[in-house]
């Protein structure tokens, strides 16, 4: 089959890629299967089933609950040169087990671009994806949170990356947009949107100062999981200031321990809310966060 070929089987993350900053999935195939890999003129190609079982339908004494088993088959090519960049493929058909027509299954498909940081040095990695049916989730997020009906339809676009501005300075940056085509989540109209920046100075080996800024935006038709009134829209601001204490002091120097403080503020009490401020519309919040992944 070639040396290039790897057949495997068992629990996988498979294609895993995140927000920099927001640190959601919006790609990956989290659960249990199948699959083939190799390389098709040069570039990565692979197909794969993935399984993954919900509790959902699940109740207490129930003695035979259907279960309501999600299937992801794959299908992706990465890796193609187009002179400025590279360019990655995916291709989702999902089902879910034990549902009505209209909630069975759904696609998803997504194009991601690899380059440097828009002409600058570093890395930059932008894509655009398309979900439908059970596929709603960004199209390419699959895993046991998956599931949705036919009025479930999206679009997600995202570009993320990091600038090395000097051998002490670097800078991570973030645009995402999420919203419906039709509903999403269950919400006819939903929409989020953010921006976030975060510049990083290298003290030592073990020392950075992180300063982090972003804007988030979430809104949706009227009623939309029963919020109404100025809970419709909400706008957020987040300012923060961190010491990760590492032993690579690099951007992404792992593992990691980092003291912070937060300040997060909405546009109005009833925003605030919705994000778990109980009083008021902003919050200060002080903590450490640790990383053990290298």
């Amino acid at each position: 089959m070639g040396e290039d070929t790897s057949v495997w089987g068992g629990q996988r993350y498979l294609n895993r890629a995140a927000g920099l900053l927001s640190g959601e999935y919006w790609k990956q195939s989290s659960g249990v299967g199948t699959g083939v890999q190799t390389k098709i003129v040069g570039n990565t190609a692979g197909v794969a089933m993935v399984m993954a079982d919900p509790d959902a339908g699940k109740q207490p004494g129930d003695r035979s609950p259907e279960r309501e088993t999600l299937t992801s088959y794959d299908f992706y090519y990465y890796g193609v040169d187009v002179g400025f960049g590279k360019l990655d493929f995916d291709f989702k058909y999902m089902k879910q087990a034990n549902k009505d027509s209209d909630s069975e299954d759904g696609i998803g498909a997504g194009v991601t671009l690899n380059t440097n940081y828009y002409g600058l040095d570093g890395w930059a990695q932008s894509a655009v994806a398309y979900g439908k049916g059970v596929a709603q989730n960004r199209g390419l997020n699959f895993g046991s949170w998956s599931g949705g009906d036919d009025n479930a339809e999206s679009i997600f676009a995202t570009t993320y990356g990091v600038w090395n501005i000097s051998d002490r300075w670097q800078m991570g940056s973030e645009v995402t947009y999420f919203a419906a085509l039709d509903e999403l989540f269950g919400a006819e109209d939903l929409s989020r949107f953010l921006v976030a920046v975060r510049p990083s100075y290298k003290i030592n080996d073990n020392l950075r100062v992180e300063m982090t800024g972003s804007y988030g935006q979430e809104k949706g038709a009227e009623g939309y999981w029963t919020r109404t009134g100025d809970a419709v829209k909400g706008e957020y601001y987040n300012v923060e200031l961190a010491l990760p204490i590492t032993v690579n002091a690099d951007y992404f120097g792992r593992p990691q321990i980092k003291p912070y403080v937060s300040y997060i503020a909405a546009d109005d009490a009833a925003s605030a809310s919705t994000i778990g401020i109980k009083d008021g519309k902003d919050e200060t919040v002080v903590g450490v966060h640790t990383e053990i992944w290298f």
